[in-house]
């Protein structure tokens, strides 16, 4: 699923050349300090020459490539090898690991993290952790005014290029793990965005085809009625009776196919608010015949007050549906032959509990579970990467909904069915999720 990691995190000339020519005003600056201001001693010329040969090549990046245009995996990573080269020679020319701006190293192998995918990366790292080695065994001394070679003892640059390994490796994987999860999380939210997308766009369908079949119903009686008309008024010719009756049927049947569809299209745009069972049954329903049993069980919390043994009204809301309708096709997907949901409310809450007779979490991932592309098996015998569980909880948190995981145990060894199943319970606040302020007074059609 990130396998396009690179292309995503392409970058442009313009920005890349911008990068390099602050580098190069950086390191024009430092040598021109330490040369005119503190009077140290190098080779000043081979390192205006070295700083010249990146600004030609800077220059020439400039005019062949246009600045809009986003570099490839393999131009990012020559760049950033040409980079590395460069710094590595100013830094041979001027102290080697002794000198300070030796840290400066680090900065390509954080952009390669960030940028490339990980053969580029295990390139440009390798590649920066063999130059600062040869930098710390090899390399031309800075000398003061004095002539004197300027370097600190032996095991300080030992602890030199210990302390640019580690980082270098530290802070390439640290920001290589950072970017991985950033561009998860990136994508997980696409997706989840395109369910609720989808499940909007099924709704406002809805109420197209209501009002279509609103619309065309007058047109469609007054042909009824007309080619009943003309049956009646051709009864002497056989044949032109035939068409006008066949015109008549068609118009009825189009006529009744329409009604079908209205309903449909209003029971999602009118139904905008319904009884806490029958959102879920609705959530529920692909998921039925599948060769599972799928059992509910509905009412308010024993020792409910009376005015609340009534289910509430909800908020129909398509994040609700279609999260609730991924946490009930896990359930199914999992069991061996039985899901039992439970809806339950109080006078501030409302839950509903998902609940399978299958081998349940693993228990090491259910702290876990909801985070996208999980890289181990969710479940047993179960190769996703946790994305369907990820929409689904980020979509239910959306509505107000609290989630947590658990194993089964005592509820499902007093019914009967075998313990060990997973359960998933959704909690919301009432206030979050009723239609009304009203709408839990008692509805003779919708008892519990």
């Amino acid at each position: 699923m990130l396998r396009d990691f690179g292309r995503r995190n392409r970058v442009r000339v313009r920005t890349q050349i911008l990068l390099r020519w602050i580098a190069l005003a950086g390191q024009t600056g430092a040598a021109l300090v330490a040369a005119l201001v503190y009077g140290l001693v190098f080779p000043t010329g081979l390192v205006a020459i070295t700083i010249g040969v990146a600004g030609i090549a800077n220059l020439l990046a400039a005019f062949l490539l246009p600045s809009a245009r986003r570099l490839s995996e393999g131009e990012s990573t020559a760049m950033l090898v040409f980079d590395i080269v460069q710094l590595s020679v100013l830094l041979w020319l001027t102290g080697g690991i002794s000198n300070p701006f030796a840290l400066l190293m680090l900065a390509p192998v954080t952009i390669s993290a960030t940028m490339l995918r990980l053969p580029g990366v295990l390139l440009v790292g390798g590649l920066a952790l063999v130059s600062v080695t040869v930098l710390w065994l090899w390399s031309m001394p800075i000398l003061s005014p004095q002539m004197t070679p300027l370097a600190p003892p032996e095991l300080l640059r030992f602890g030199f290029w210990l302390a640019m390994a580690i980082g270098i490796t530290f802070i390439g994987l640290y920001v290589r793990r950072v970017t991985l999860e950033r561009q998860a999380m990136g994508d997980a939210l696409a997706a989840t965005q395109l369910a609720l997308a989808r499940e909007q766009k099924l709704t406002d369908l809805g109420g197209v085809v209501a009002a279509a079949a609103h619309e065309l119903g007058t047109p469609l009686a007054t042909i009824t009625l007309t080619a009943s008309e003309l049956a009646d008024d051709l009864s002497d010719s056989p044949e032109l009776a035939e068409d006008a009756a066949l015109i008549r049927a068609q118009a009825i049947r189009c006529r009744d196919i329409l009604r079908s569809m209205g309903r449909a299209g209003k029971e999602d745009t009118h139904l905008r608010q319904a009884p806490l069972e029958a959102v879920v049954r609705e959530a529920a329903e692909p998921h039925l015949a599948r060769g599972r049993e799928v059992v509910f069980a509905v009412g308010a919390e024993p020792g409910a007050e009376e005015d609340i043994e009534f289910q509430p009204v909800i908020h129909r809301r398509p994040e609700i549906v279609h999260g609730l309708r991924n946490l009930i096709q896990n359930a199914v997907d999992f069991s061996a032959g039985r899901v039992e949901i439970d809806l339950a409310w109080t006078a501030d809450s409302v839950m509903v509990t998902i609940e399978d007779d299958g081998p349940g979490f693993p228990p090491g991932l259910i702290e876990r579970i909801g985070d996208p592309f999980m890289r181990s098996r969710r479940r047993p015998g179960y190769e996703g990467m946790g994305l369907g569980l990820f929409i689904a909880k980020t979509l239910l948190e959306r509505s107000g909904a609290r989630l947590s995981f658990a194993n089964g145990g005592d509820r499902l060894r007093a019914s009967g069915v075998a313990a060990g199943g997973a359960i998933v319970m959704v909690a919301w606040p009432r206030a979050a999720l009723e239609a009304q302020p009203g709408a839990n007074e008692p509805n003779p059609h919708f008892l519990p």
